[in-house]
């Protein structure tokens, strides 16, 4: 299927964080995985690695992250570049408003939080 819609898209919420599926291999994709991602004000993700590389785009609002142990600030436009198993949050660093994010990795990623070891709902 040539087109996926963000309208059309099944939302995944966990910890103030709401992931939809863009391109995934439930929506058509063979090779990559992109979905669009909200983040709550405040919110703060569990510490985490995915085995793939995982590229964040912020298209609105203020990000911050702690990637491999280096603290960054993303705003709209820029991107935070995880590599495959590095330890990572991600928050949202306004109080007021939600953030708006693309994530983009490659199809069959699996996240570890802590010892457990699952493929994400969302990425599938």
């Amino acid at each position: 299927m040539p087109l996926s819609t963000i309208a059309d898209a099944a939302a995944f919420a966990r910890d103030g964080f709401t992931f939809r599926p863009l391109a995934v291999p439930s929506r058509g994709s063979a090779e990559l995985a992109i979905w669009a991602l909200e983040i709550a004000p405040d919110a703060a993700s569990e510490i985490h690695s995915m085995d793939r590389e995982e590229v964040f785009v912020v298209v609105n609002g203020k990000v911050s992250a702690t990637v491999g142990g280096v603290e960054v600030t993303a705003q709209d436009g820029d991107a935070i570049i995880v590599p495959a198993n590095t330890p990572l949050q991600i928050r949202n660093a306004c109080p007021e408003n939600p953030a708006t994010l693309t994530a983009a990795t490659s199809v069959g990623m699996k996240a570890t939080v802590g010892d457990a070891t699952f493929p994400p709902p969302w990425a599938q």
